[in-house]
């Protein structure tokens, strides 16, 4: 079965490679902007809004009227469009916000294209450590893996830190992993990153912990450019100090990100790899964080993140990923023999023996076992829906 994976890699632009990426950007924020503004006044006047046909029809026109639009790819023009009209689908499902305007000031800039062909193959567009992209040609990138099956585009992102990276959205066979007929369940905490049913823990490393004095130190630095730079009446973006201290600042938030991404793939590809069906907890995560002393620790963890991937990996590799509803009281739970014992509701309490049978439980090892027992029952059940069934 053909599945979607995508290939991140960084990119060397030439200089005049990087005017164009900029203008690419650029071109592609002013096409979003411009149908959302013209969707907002045409949903106020006829109570409809618009749809991918009638904006994608416009673009040739908008060409014609801003002549500047021909000097880019026209997929990316395209595909400025098809966000919006997603964007709204999403809105009008509940599943995210009404669409904002995109901002020139947003850390991270970025444009999607089209690659190549239904008919071609990978190796059309990648030679060596040069990748071909639209428009751009042939840009040098660092070609540090294979790229296997076939490309369907392309997202080229600028950061704030200055580097530019291309993903590479492939279709292709992904062989899915031996069965183990091995089940778990995963308690996620603060603490402890994750405790798995079989005792297992992912140690919590606070990677921002680590670098929050020094992201500290140089944001206060910025601060002060800031302020000497609006003291001499110059634009930021032509001061040179708060530029250069801007893009130091961003290179520890980007340090601190990959080294969190790269501790969650090693995790979540590990589980994925030695269990067949893993049960995960359905969390509020947006509710929690509105706990002022815990609300930092919760947005380091990425407990999102860290599902989807196991959501995802699980459907590539043939494995099965339960989601056990946010009503399921998981710690309190004695999963020898169920009784519910309520001052587990305290997180000071690390340890417990149930009144009702006498097992003593580890907290977060317990609420491994009741996610793992849950989710082979739901499973068996089949009464919630499921990733990664066969």
């Amino acid at each position: 079965m053909l599945k979607h994976k995508a290939y991140k890699f960084r990119i060397y632009p030439t200089n005049e490679q990087e005017i164009l990426i900029a203008k690419t950007i650029g071109c592609s924020r002013f096409v979003f902007n411009y149908f959302l503004a013209k969707w907002d006044e045409t949903y106020k006047e006829t109570g409809k809004g618009l749809s991918y046909g009638s904006c994608s029809k416009e673009i040739p026109l908008l060409k014609q009227e801003f002549e500047w639009l021909k000097e880019v790819d026209s997929h990316s023009l395209q595909s400025s469009v098809k966000h919006l009209v997603d964007a709204y689908d999403r809105f009008f499902k509940k599943q995210n916000d009404r669409p904002r305007f995109k901002s020139k000031r947003n850390p991270v800039q970025s444009y999607k294209t089209n690659i190549q062909g239904k008919s071609q193959l990978p190796e059309v567009s990648i030679v060596g450590n040069k990748l071909k992209l639209p428009k751009l040609k042939w840009v040098r990138f660092a070609n540090s893996r294979q790229v296997e099956g076939r490309i369907l585009n392309a997202t080229i992102r600028r950061t704030a830190s200055g580097k530019y990276f291309v993903s590479l959205l492939v279709e292709g066979e992904i062989s899915e992993l031996p069965k183990t007929g091995s089940s778990v369940g995963v308690d996620v905490g603060l603490k402890n990153f994750a405790v798995l049913s079989n005792g297992t823990v992912y140690q919590n490393d606070r990677y921002f912990h680590t670098l929050e004095k020094k992201l500290a130190r140089e944001q206060r630095k910025l601060s002060r450019r800031q302020r000497i730079a609006l003291n001499k009446k110059v634009r930021l973006s032509e001061a040179k100090n708060y530029q250069k201290q801007k893009r130091k600042v961003a290179r520890i938030h980007e340090k601190i990100a990959n080294r969190r991404t790269d501790f969650l793939h090693k995790v979540s590809t590990e589980i994925v790899k030695n269990h067949d069906v893993i049960g995960i907890e359905t969390l509020q995560v947006k509710d929690m964080r509105k706990d002022r002393k815990l609300s930092k620790s919760i947005s380091e963890v990425s407990w999102a993140a860290f599902f989807r991937m196991l959501e995802y990996k699980a459907d590539w590799y043939g494995k099965t990923v339960v989601k056990v509803g946010k009503t399921f009281a998981s710690s309190q739970l004695c999963s020898s023999c169920g009784h519910r014992h309520q001052d587990v509701k305290h997180l000071a309490l690390r340890e417990w023996t149930c009144p009702n049978c006498g097992v003593h439980h580890d907290r977060d090892v317990n609420a491994g076992q009741n996610l793992k027992q849950e989710a082979e029952r739901l499973l068996a059940s089949s009464t919630v829906g499921t990733t990664g069934l066969a």
